[in-house]
């Protein structure tokens, strides 16, 4: 039986990930097989990695990681037609049901049946993948493979910085990890007035500068109240929030200097039972809305336009790491550490 090489979640134990081989996969009539190129380090793989309380729900051993991908296609099942052999192409990680309420309306992204690939199904940290044909986006060869590893996590920050309308608006960013970063050129591009980004890490703050934010908060040394001082455009507080640290401190501390109105996008997986300040939701008629994964395929769309138009020259900047996928241990532990930004995992040839 000819095999593969995958990165592998093997048992239901706090051990780490192996290097494992899996049988070469086959695929259905409506399923493409592809030679995997790049794939990218989701925080989504280090929860797993970790083995935490949601992993230890979900994840279902033995299984293949991973969701973040760019790769040839080589072979194509018999109802396939979207696609041709020999194209470059990246793919949704959410499967949908395609027959719910949701899906025939053009609100896939709201399924109840949807299934995560390398959550709740094997996943790309493999050598070879059968693919489900509807969830392919073909890459446009203008724009480099390693942006394409990483389309799933841009959409992430393309669905969040555009789920409320930024133009001319004060917008706050809690979180400067890849997709806090990413968010930030889009929300440029799309007309903010003004975009202030917190964290801790100081080189991450430093780039998100880089790639366009108009003042950094460190929240060690500075509060938010501090900051919006020095902003003179800042009047009566922020227009609209991305929540993307996943951290309840900060999201509590984001209710408190958003403008009455202010709409704030939550991608961020906050913890179970942290406590805001609710009256200052309900009496300040503040918008709260959860985003998860991408608005299919409209996100991919805009997020698409946004490269062609010079988008991926900023979004080059957020991948700081390159790893074979032999040292996968390596480039885990390195985001783990958060003294990078994405990490891309080179598969090369069998």
């Amino acid at each position: 039986m000819q095999t593969i090489k995958a990165i592998v979640k093997k048992t239901s134990t706090p051990e780490g990930l192996f290097l494992e081989e899996v049988p070469f996969p086959t695929i259905s009539h409506n399923q493409v097989l592809i030679k995997v190129r790049k794939t990218a380090i989701c925080g989504t793989d280090i929860h797993i990695y970790d083995w935490d309380e949601w992993s230890r729900k979900t994840i279902k051993p033995p299984q293949i990681l991973g969701h973040e991908f760019v790769g040839e296609v080589v072979e194509i099942g018999s109802h396939v037609s979207n696609v041709k052999v020999g194209q470059i192409v990246s793919g949704e990680g959410h499967v949908v049901c395609g027959n719910c309420r949701h899906c025939i309306t053009g609100y896939q992204h709201l399924c109840r049946q949807t299934i995560g690939i390398g959550v709740n199904m094997d996943g790309v940290f493999a050598q070879y993948i059968a693919f489900p044909a509807g969830n392919l986006w073909i890459c446009d060869p203008n724009i480099s493979e390693d942006i394409h590893s990483i389309l799933d996590p841009l959409g992430n920050a393309t669905h969040a910085a555009l789920s409320f309308n930024v133009l001319g608006e004060d917008v706050l960013v809690t979180g400067a990890g890849p997709i806090g970063l990413m968010s930030v050129p889009i929300l440029k591009r799309a007309g903010a007035r003004s975009i202030v980004v917190s964290d801790i890490n100081p080189e991450r703050l430093k780039l998100a500068k880089e790639l366009g934010a108009t003042a950094t908060v460190d929240v060690r040394s500075e509060t938010l109240e501090e900051a919006m001082k020095k902003l003179d455009l800042i009047k009566e507080g922020f227009d609209v929030g991305l929540e993307m640290s996943g951290n309840g401190t900060a999201f509590s501390n984001m209710i408190d200097v958003m403008a009455n109105g202010g709409r704030i996008a939550i991608l961020g997986l906050l913890p179970q039972g942290i406590q805001i300040d609710w009256d200052k939701v309900i009496f300040n008629s503040l918008t709260l809305k959860g985003i998860y994964g991408r608005h299919m395929f409209d996100t991919w769309y805009k997020m698409s336009a946004l490269l062609q138009a010079g988008l991926d020259v900023d979004v080059a900047k957020v991948i700081t790491h390159h790893f074979s996928y032999t040292d996968f241990e390596e480039a885990f532990k390195l985001m783990k550490s958060g003294k990078s930004g994405k990490i891309i995992l080179d598969w090369g040839d069998l």
